[in-house]
């Protein structure tokens, strides 16, 4: 027994010792020229402590750091502009050997056709890739091999990809999308995540939510090089993308979560937090605690995903470095950010100011579920809040707007509630540019509510296309797919896999019905992009009512007028307006709309609008 006691501690004293090895160097590879510079990179491998880290080429090491473990290691990299693209190895040596970390410099793309932003001359087209069509059958594995691929269990992944999106890019033009926003690519848990299991049954991180690699694209949706490729043939197209970034929080099966680089990475543990609230309300509210703020802030979102400390100078520094490198090396057109009131205000200034300063045309915007328009405004950018800072978000989703269509045009409320919700539109910085929509991957479908039908499905896409924002159509909605609470909105779409039996791709797959929701989008967007008052003109309320309402679209092109009849019965509209003249039916080639000494009548079928523009 003695000299086990003697041999023990003398093996475990030589494994302390070992010499320093690299697993991962994020970021991989950074661009010459570049606005942000030194650079931070975090290197993961083991036997770190006491390192020093040497680099050639005229770049630049400083502000070396290990954490306590050994495991991770910071360094700032300079990198003087007019540095040629290449290789530049960093070499880490410590008192018991060196390892070689691999780094790349490439050129920068081109911004010719890349960068460009959105805006309202856009229509936005929201896909769940996994759920689109499956273009590229051999990447199923190995959700196959480890249990996770099954389509008929809403909850595992289904097959769809980068390549099914690539070949439908034909498609999405003929719709009239002019801009795709993809749900997240980032590379998740190849295991059963058991900690979300729904009624006991571990679940598959099949919508990209719960990232485990802030730096790879999900092996089952296919790789870089195939994003780089859709968003090339996207732009090719005229088609802009649009990159979900997840800055809140990690998926539970992250490396992180074990291993922290900072006991301050992250705030609490797996096994101590706070269950993050949902009360949003509460950040912009004068009245709220710093306890009620805390708990949205610092909580674990649904108690589950480990929430990232952005008050960490490093954390702030990663995440921007990583959105700024996911736009660099794929030449998306925008960001739309997720869970964004969830982290720092001030370090949405800070991320917003470091992405405009590399791409000035580069727009964002931010997922803010509330229904009160005094909550979402608060987070958009333009103007410093009673916080002292100004957020630089360029958009966020028009979820007041959203729960008023569902409630007036499907459930038949009063049209004057729309109204009354656009009326508060003052409150935002910028409400011309706010994303609108019907639906999305987070809440039931509209032909799921209890009143919706065809005629009403159109009716909404006719507001959504002719009021002011940005329009965004979810996946499958231009067909009037069905589905309710998540994942039952997730529903494949028929057609975009092999051996389905019907191809709604096609107008010869799709029912009478689904081919009269698409034909009506298809005319929306092109008289959108016909019109450029609907895209652009200050919206004025001419006439409200319980059942009816009409606006005009007013600029310098032109003034276009919209009439909605949200009735059960045939309308007819008394249209007052200040300049007498005829306007032509667009929509529905009905009777023009003449106005004569500042008023005009229009007749309306039931649950139906109708575009007029000027001549």
């Amino acid at each position: 027994m003695k000299k086990i006691r003697v041999i023990l501690p003398l093996l475990s004293a030589a494994l302390c010792f070992a010499a320093p090895t690299v697993t991962k160097v994020e970021p991989p590879n950074w661009w010459t020229g570049h606005s942000l510079t030194p650079v931070r990179l975090l290197i993961h491998g083991s036997g770190l402590n006491g390192a020093q880290v040497a680099v050639t080429g005229g770049l630049t090491a400083s502000e070396v750091r290990v954490n306590e473990a050994g495991t991770y290691l910071f360094v700032d990299l300079s990198i003087p502009r007019g540095t040629k693209p290449g290789e530049y190895p960093l070499q880490i040596r410590t008192a018991d050997g060196e390892a070689s970390a691999p780094f790349r410099i490439d050129a920068p793309l081109s911004p010719s056709g890349r960068f460009q932003g959105f805006s309202p001359d856009d229509v936005i087209y929201l896909i769940m890739p996994d759920r689109f069509a499956d273009g590229d059958p051999s990447n199923d594995d190995p959700a196959i091999s480890r249990g996770l691929f099954d389509r008929k269990k809403d909850r595992y992944y289904h097959g769809g990809d980068l390549q099914g999106i690539i070949d439908h890019l034909l498609y999405l033009k003929s719709l009239g999308v002019t801009a795709i926003w993809m749900t997240p690519v980032y590379d998740n848990t190849n295991k059963p995540n058991v900690r979300q299991a729904v009624n006991g049954q571990p679940i598959a991180d099949y919508h990209g939510y719960g990232a485990t690699d802030y730096y790879a694209v999900e092996e089952h949706l296919g790789t870089l090089d195939l994003l780089r490729n859709l968003v090339n043939d996207a732009h090719r197209m005229g088609l802009k993308v649009i990159q979900d970034q997840v800055a809140n929080h990690v998926g539970p099966d992250h490396p992180w979560v074990a291993d922290p680089p900072k006991p301050t990475w992250f705030h609490g543990t797996a096994a101590h937090h706070i269950n993050e609230t949902w009360q949003i309300w509460t950040l912009p509210d004068p009245h709220a605690s710093a306890t009620l703020r805390r708990d949205v802030l610092d909580g674990w979102f649904v108690d589950k995903l480990p929430d990232l400390n952005q008050e960490d100078p490093d954390v702030a520094q990663y995440e921007i470095q990583n959105a700024l490198w996911w736009v660099g090396e794929a030449g998306f057109d925008g960001i739309r950010q997720d869970t964004l009131p969830y982290v720092p205000r001030s370090f949405w200034h800070d991320w917003s100011a470091a992405l405009k300063k590399q791409y000035p045309r580069l727009r964002a915007v931010g997922e803010v579920f509330d229904p009160d328009p005094a909550v979402p405004s608060f987070f958009q950018g333009g103007v410093k809040r009673v916080d002292g800072i100004d957020s630089g978000i360029d958009s966020v989703f028009d979820f007041p707007t959203f729960f008023n269509i569902r409630d007036v045009i499907a459930n038949k409320g009063a049209i004057d509630t729309l109204s009354k919700t656009l009326a508060k539109d003052r409150l935002y910085p910028d409400a011309s540019t706010l994303v609108t929509f019907l639906g999305n991957h987070d809440v039931p479908r509209f032909m799921h509510e209890q009143g919706a039908t065809i005629d009403r499905l159109n009716l909404a896409f006719t507001f959504l296309m002719t009021a002011r924002g940005t329009p965004c159509i979810y996946y499958g909605d231009e067909i009037g797919m069905p589905g309710g609470n998540d994942p039952d909105n997730r529903r494949d779409f028929p057609g975009g896999w092999k051996g389905d039996p019907r191809n709604s791709f096609e107008a010869s797959g799709r029912t009478a019905q689904e081919n009269a929701v698409f034909t009506h989008i298809q005319k929306l967007a092109r008289l959108r992009a016909k019109l450029e008052p609907l895209r652009r003109g200050k919206l004025i309320d001419l006439a409200v009512g319980e059942k009816t309402w009409a606006f005009a679209r007013e600029s310098a092109g032109g003034t276009v007028i919209i009439a909605i009849n949200n009735g059960a019965d045939p309308a007819e509209i008394a249209i007052p307006y200040r300049a007498d003249g005829v306007f032509s039916s667009q929509l529905n080639g009905g009777d023009d709309l003449a106005i004569r000494s500042g008023r005009g009548t229009v007749r309306l079928p039931p649950h139906s609008a109708e575009i007029y523009a000027s001549r």
